[in-house]
């Protein structure tokens, strides 16, 4: 069973499949950097590596699976709905990365930790509401 979509609807499939491609990258990037670059030279980029390596660690990793629960549910169609958990889940680490440049005074990077938290809500809210990923093998729109 096939579902038509309308103009509406594959507008905003379109606009989804831009934002989840370009956060997706953004986060394997820094993701990929803040897990595989030694310590020493992270702390160079980002002075609070040095501080605590462990959570600089579990914030890549967390990046980089969040990354890649961008794109592959989506794309593979298999539990798409874990796309809009880490759309969800980046909203939220963009929110607490605020804060944290808040208080440390970094304000530079608020910016980027807004449109990021931005485009993620966005993405979560239209692959929930708007222009839901149909799973392959049930032939319906799953959703949370």
């Amino acid at each position: 069973m096939t579902i038509k979509r309308t103009t509406s609807q594959k507008v905003w499939n379109i606009a989804l499949w831009v934002g989840q491609i370009l956060l997706a990258f953004m986060f394997l990037y820094a993701g990929s950097l803040k897990t595989f670059t030694p310590i020493d030279d992270l702390a160079k980029i980002m002075p609070f590596a040095g501080e605590n390596p462990t959570l600089i660690r579990f914030i890549g990793i967390v990046e980089v699976a969040g990354g890649l629960g961008l794109l592959l549910p989506a794309a593979l169609r298999i539990l798409p709905q874990l796309t809009i958990v880490s759309a969800i889940g980046f909203t939220l680490i963009m929110v607490l990365a605020f804060g944290f440049h808040v208080l440390r005074g970094e304000y530079a990077a608020l910016g980027t930790n807004v449109v990021l938290g931005v485009i993620a809500a966005v993405v979560a809210w239209g692959r929930w509401r708007k222009a839901p990923i149909t799973n392959r093998f049930e032939n319906k729109v799953s959703t949370i």
